[in-house]
């Protein structure tokens, strides 16, 4: 059974299925451990929450045992470093053969037999007996080998005060790059980070039994990544809006604590005025102000998405789905499609790249190193300078012939102010329309949220150029201020998608405003 991403639950068993696997009778039942979370979140008991999490915890340590279980032993690729071991015995010398041969003969003669020893070559010693008389003894001279070899032995050590030492080198296995580990749930620790997550897929209506591991270390990487933001502001809040009605000094604080926090000023002024009016209504204590406050930045998160029937963007299974993907070089455009590529396979979609990204030097071939990863086939034309809506042409006609229900297109990265990339924009989304009436289209702006206030004034153009219907916000990971994502929905009238909080392929994941809130407040 599949996970499917773009949905965030699994998928349901097929009608003509005789059997079903035991993951899904579980899915259709809850374990009688599993503990009931009331239908308002905001009264039950964080003891209630706990349970919930130690029961997630330890399905996900099931899911995994029994996933072990069935696989086969196979390691995972380690690579294989060499690391100097510095306390050695014998320290190897590094000695040129040259300097080892220097003086010795050319060649050297076999050992000479005895009978072929000259009388020049045999040695006379004299030894005294006790009667006083001289034994004469003969040995035979040491042969040239042997004096070669000596002569060697003389020079080495020689050499030995001015060698080199080479340490010993010890090769060990690392471990892989965090990046290419495979995920796993018993990688998960039962954390503070694992417990805020579980609460926050409880209170969305979620069951134990329902929940991944991706989605725990998701979040967790989504909180992380806003901790700057929420770190900054969290405190500074409660004390601003937790004295009743707010004064001229209370407005003033919040209003730079959203500014600060790249909110926009049109946003904060929205903000500001529905929490006044609350506050005049009704008095109430800085957590609960703090909750009003949530209500009120997720009312205008999912406003854009009001008067959508399916506010979810996921991609129809038995149907041509083409997503345009643009925004400036540098936003991580390309990257994006790589993940939206790696979220599509994971999800049990068919997937294909269009890289229409003619006109940046390499862009085609990093396209094409994601499509390796990712493992899905890329459409690209090897030529310079080529027409990016005839490689759309081609890639449609692809599309069709391989059933393909995922169509990713990357575009040339462009400034707003550049009128002949913007008109090339403009045709391929004629291009698209022309020749896929009846798919269905989606042009999402990838936007670097780090960028603030600066990022939103390019968007602007590339609304019009592309009929935009959504947007990517990316680089969450620490460094960005999370109230953009406010003040894009403010200014550009366009829902946030799906939003990137790292660089790993995991780390692009579809909007919740719920989540996304939470995350940003939630101290």
């Amino acid at each position: 059974m599949v996970f499917d991403w773009f949905r965030r639950k699994f998928d349901q068993p097929a009608a003509n299925t005789s059997e079903e696997t035991p993951a899904q009778k579980k899915l259709d039942v809850a374990p009688e451990s599993s503990p009931e979370i009331p239908e308002d979140p905001a009264i039950a008991p964080e003891d209630e929450y706990l349970a919930w999490a130690k029961a997630a915890y330890q399905n996900l340590k099931q899911q995994q045992s029994q996933t072990l279980d069935t696989s086969p032993d196979v390691k995972p690729e380690t690579i294989v470093a060499v690391e100097p071991v510095l306390d050695v015995a014998e320290p190897a010398i590094l000695v040129k053969p040259e300097t080892i041969a220097e003086g010795m003969p050319e060649s050297i003669p076999p050992e000479p037999l005895a009978s072929e020893i000259s009388a020049s070559e045999i040695l006379v010693s004299e030894i005294s007996t006790p009667d006083g008389t001289a034994d004469r003894t003969e040995t035979p001279r040491p042969s040239l080998l042997a004096r070669a070899e000596a002569d060697r032995q003389s020079r080495l050590d020689r050499l030995k005060a001015d060698a080199i030492v080479e340490p010993e080198l010890k090769t060990t296995i690392s471990e892989p790059e965090e990046s290419e580990k495979p995920e796993n749930p018993l990688l998960l620790a039962f954390d503070e980070d694992f417990r805020w997550s579980a609460e926050v897929l409880a209170k969305e209506g979620r069951r134990p039994e329902e929940v991944s591991a991706e989605e725990i270390t998701w979040l967790s990487r989504l909180r992380q990544g806003l901790d700057k933001t929420r770190r900054s502001v969290i405190n500074q809040l409660k004390a601003a809006i937790g004295q009743g009605p707010l004064d001229e000094e209370g407005v003033l604080t919040l209003e730079s604590l959203l500014l600060q926090a790249d909110v926009g000023v049109q946003a904060t002024d929205r903000i500001i005025d529905a929490l006044q009016t609350k506050l005049r209504q009704e008095s109430l204590p800085p957590d609960q102000a703090i909750d009003y406050l949530k209500q009120i930045l997720r009312t205008m998160l999912d406003r854009p998405l009001a008067d959508q029937s399916n506010p979810v963007l996921a991609p129809e299974h038995d149907r041509l789905n083409i997503w345009l993907v643009t925004g400036v070089n540098g936003a991580g455009k390309t990257t994006t499609i790589g993940k939206l590529a790696h979220l599509a396979q994971k999800s049990g979609y068919r997937c294909l790249i269009a890289a229409a990204d003619t006109f940046r030097a390499a862009a085609v071939q990093q396209v094409q190193v994601w499509g390796e990863r990712t493992g899905v086939e890329v459409i690209a034309n090897p030529g310079k300078n080529t027409d990016p809506a005839a490689v759309v042409y081609d890639a449609l006609a692809a599309a069709r012939s391989r059933q393909t229900e995922l169509l990713l297109v990357d575009t040339a990265g462009r400034l707003q102010n550049k009128k002949n990339l913007m008109e090339e924009l403009t045709k391929i989304r004629k291009t698209i329309d022309k020749n896929a009436k009846d798919a269905r289209i989606e042009s999402l702006l990838v936007l670097d949220s780090t960028l603030g206030q600066n990022g939103l004034r390019q968007a602007e153009i590339f609304a019009e150029a592309a009929s935009l219907s959504g947007v990517v916000l990316t680089k969450l990971d620490g460094t960005a201020k999370g109230g953009v994502a406010l003040g894009v929905v403010e200014q550009l009238g366009l829902p946030i998608r799906f939003i990137g909080a790292g660089e790993k392929i995991t780390d692009l994941r579809p909007f919740s405003s719920y989540e996304f809130v939470e995350a940003l407040l939630n101290g």
